[in-house]
């Protein structure tokens, strides 16, 4: 799970993670989005790779990036369930 909120803390991979919501993209369109050098979006999809938030698949010469979202979501409600749960409330505090 670490490898996912490390993933998550940078704001370039937070957005192609939401560019990827859309549907698979190339590593080329999805560079173009952001002004900065290929090499730091190639460490940047490295980032979600290892993470394993992105699927890559190779098309000819291009790279297409798929978003994994079940992975997301498993991280986040294990984030959830590790402060007691998702059905859970404060202490102190009832459901209305």
């Amino acid at each position: 799970m670490s490898m996912v909120f490390k993933a998550l803390s940078d704001p370039t991979r937070r957005r192609v993670l939401q560019l990827l919501r859309k549907g698979p993209m190339s590593a080329g369109d999805l560079s173009d989005q952001f002004d900065v050098s290929k090499p730091t979006m190639s460490a940047h999809f490295a980032v979600l790779k290892d993470a394993d938030l992105v699927h890559a698949e190779k098309a000819g010469k291009s790279v297409i990036y798929h978003l994994k979202l079940s992975v997301l979501e498993d991280a986040l409600l294990g984030f959830v369930d590790s402060f007691g749960g998702s059905g859970s409330t404060a202490p102190g505090k009832e459901r209305a």
